[in-house]
Parts: C-alpha cells; sequence; structure tokens
C-alpha cells in the first residue's frame, strides 16, 4: 500500500524550459505525474510566466502543494543579460552558436546584480558584479562599449563605488 498522501507537504520541481513555450509534455510528466497533477495544465501556466523571457532558456521552480502547482522563474545571470540585451527573438533551429556582440548599460548591469546578489557567493556587490561580467565576458557581450575584463578592472580599482553603494 503507498504511503499516505499528506496536503501539508511542499515539494519544489525544477525544470530547465524555453521561454514563453510550454515545455514539452513528455519531459514534465514524469516529473510532476507522481503528484496528480496534469502537465498539460502546469505547462500553460509555465508559458505564461515566462513569457518576460521569450525565446531564452530559463530555470522555473514548480511549488506543489496540496495537489496545487505553482511557478516561479529562478532567474540566472545569463538568461537576465540576454534579456538586457533586447536582441529580437530568433529560430532555435535554424539559428545555431550564435554570438552575442552587443551591450548593455552599466545601470542594466546593477539591475541584474541586484536580482543575483542573494545567490550570489560574494561578499560585497562589486563581486556580484564581477561574477555577472565573467557571463557577460563567455556570451560575448559588452558593457557601455566596454569589454567584460576591462569593466572587472575598473570596477577592482574603485572607479564605481560610488555607484555600486547607492544600488
Amino acid at each position: 500500500m503507498p504511503p499516505k498522501f499528506d496536503p501539508e507537504q511542499v515539494n519544489y520541481v525544477y525544470i530547465k524550459c524555453i521561454g514563453g513555450q510550454p515545455p514539452p509534455t513528455a519531459n514534465l510528466a514524469p516529473k510532476i505525474g507522481a503528484f496528480g497533477i496534469a502537465p498539460k495544465k502546469v505547462g500553460d501556466q509555465i508559458a505564461a510566466d515566462t513569457v518576460s523571457f521569450k525565446g531564452i532558456k530559463c530555470h522555473v521552480a514548480i511549488r506543489i502543494q496540496n495537489r496545487q502547482a505553482t511557478t516561479s522563474i529562478v532567474p540566472s545571470a545569463s538568461a537576465l543579460i540576454l534579456r538586457a540585451l533586447r536582441e529580437p527573438i530568433r529560430d532555435r533551429k535554424k539559428e545555431k552558436n550564435v554570438k552575442h556582440s552587443g551591450s548593455i548599460t552599466f545601470s542594466d548591469l546593477l539591475n541584474i546584480g541586484q536580482q543575483m546578489r542573494e545567490r550570489s557567493l560574494a561578499k560585497e556587490m562589486s563581486g556580484t558584479l564581477c561574477e555577472i561580467l565573467g557571463t557577460c565576458h563567455s556570451i560575448g557581450c559588452k558593457v557601455d562599449g566596454l569589454p567584460a575584463p576591462e569593466m572587472i578592472a575598473k570596477i577592482r580599482s574603485g572607479e564605481f563605488d560610488e555607484l555600486i553603494g547607492a544600488a
């Protein structure tokens, strides 16, 4: 006999999907089917919640309690940077290995830093910004027209301390 169902228990399921699209039911069903929830319903809810990340891969946390599912986006640095670049949506099947050669502003970088601060391993905000600039470097984008290593050097030299302290 299976264990008794506890309505107060909270379970979390994490899934990576493309923003604005429901994840494939074949991927979602094995993860949430055991909780007695229809994967189609949760997939539609995920598609509605990830519209702001349309065309970008993002992580979604599904909170399950009492056979009710609520979804929330778990932002990653790369997804936030790609959203800040405001590039047009591409066809993922036709365009591969895209280089993101755009530029974001320093205020966009500060906003991303504030969103990622609680998940960062750095002691100070400047360290968090350096982590995000490392992601910018791997994506290929620039900040205020400067490459990421130059911005990291400027942050470490203390050039932006008053801006970082105000954030």
